[in-house]
């Protein structure tokens, strides 16, 4: 994410995102299916990592946790979790090959600007294991545009996200979509795609 007003409102209102997502690991099913695939003691990049609910619920369960964020606030609040290594990144400083069991990228790279998704994708397939496990969560809809906070999205049919994964390299092999309430009080629909390396 290199879009500064929505950098400058997260790290403004990281509390208020605390506070939103404190309950996201215990209602989210994605997330059960997603460690259920992966190896005992793997090593999972948490992309976009926030607070790091989900970065400590890993780590908890015997991972071995790397956890990036754009956002310095997110990342303090991140490593304070036991077991948790946490670091300032951007998605443009994703490297390395063959680093990781599995990628979660949950509701974090809705922020990439689309002309810059390809990138981010064959980054995360390289940094990927061979036959890793790959989430990825973002809002569904077409086009781009700034929330009443500012914060600005990319949108994503199912049908354009798989295309992009496959085109990639991945291979979907499972996928769930809703609706919830987000950090401006909107109502979104979002999609979630797991996929393997």
């Amino acid at each position: 994410m290199s879009d500064p007003e929505t950098l400058k409102i997260y790290s403004a209102k990281a509390d208020d995102y605390v506070a939103l997502t404190s309950g996201s690991v215990i209602k989210d099913p994605m997330f059960d299916a997603f460690l259920a695939e992966l190896p005992s003691a793997a090593s999972i990049l948490d992309l976009g990592c926030g607070p790091g609910h989900f970065s400590a619920a890993m780590a908890a369960r015997g991972h071995a946790v790397t956890a990036l964020d754009a956002v310095p606030e997110m990342v303090d609040l991140a490593a304070a979790h036991s077991g948790v290594t946490a670091h300032v990144a951007t998605f443009d400083e994703i490297t390395g090959e063959n680093l990781y069991d599995g990628v979660w990228a949950n509701f974090s790279l809705l922020h990439a600007a689309r002309d810059m998704m390809p990138k981010h994708l064959a980054a995360l397939h390289k940094a990927l294991k061979p036959k890793g496990v790959f989430h990825i969560a973002l809002k569904s809809g077409t086009g781009s545009k700034r929330d009443t906070l500012g914060r600005l999205y990319t949108y994503y049919t199912d049908t354009e996200l798989t295309a992009m994964l496959e085109k990639t390299g991945f291979t979907v092999t499972d996928r769930a979509s809703g609706c919830d309430i987000g950090m401006d009080g909107a109502m979104a629909d979002w999609i979630a795609l797991r996929a393997r390396g």
